[in-house]
């Protein structure tokens, strides 16, 4: 179990640890923090890549579409195939 800055005091006055002490402190808490992480299976991966690509994939698709929803509607509100000479 890692000591944490509150749980370190046990009932005594806070007192405040030196510059170098938090540091060693911090250090030792991410250490501990990332002994927890889980990395994902290769499956796992495989399947979140997927997932995120047919994400993307749709929504460039819906994107698309309004870009070219409205660019007709703005072109035919304004009158885009009109002529500019006078």
């Amino acid at each position: 179990m890692t000591e944490t800055a509150a749980g370190s005091s046990k009932g005594r006055p806070a007192k405040q640890a030196g510059f170098f002490a938090r540091i060693a402190l911090f250090i030792r808490q991410v250490i501990g923090e990332l002994k927890k992480v889980v990395s994902p299976t290769r499956k796992e991966l495989i399947n979140y890549t997927a997932v995120v690509l047919v994400f993307v994939a749709i929504m460039m698709v819906i994107v698309s579409l309004l870009d070219i929803g409205f660019g007709t509607a703005v072109g035919w509100v304004f009158g885009g195939s009109g002529s500019t000479d006078q």
